[in-house]
């Protein structure tokens, strides 16, 4: 059994509310969870404006189907939201 695991942060220049974050935040994370049947979930600077913090996990049997689950995600999320994506940093164990 293989875990990969990514967190991912994106800065969102045009975001000026936490109200408005969290109408980003939660449609990414339900099209990516919807999609992929992954757990996604919001993991850090939940206060912060501007800066989306993302973490995803799926359990394959595979290491490889691991680290390509991974970038499929990450292709998805980037597609789905006008936010940049400033950093990803996964690992598959």
């Amino acid at each position: 059994m293989f875990v990969a695991t990514c967190e991912v942060t994106f800065r969102a220049e045009w975001v000026r509310s936490l109200k408005e974050k969290r109408m980003v935040v939660k449609s990414l994370v339900e099209k990516t969870r919807h999609k992929f049947n992954a757990s996604v979930a919001e993991v850090e600077q939940q206060d912060v404006h501007q800066m989306i913090v993302i973490g995803f996990a799926c359990v394959t049997n595979e290491k490889r189907h691991g680290e390509s689950m991974v970038q499929h995600i990450l292709d998805f999320m980037e597609k789905n939201t006008e936010a940049e994506l400033i950093s990803a940093e996964y690992e598959v164990f």
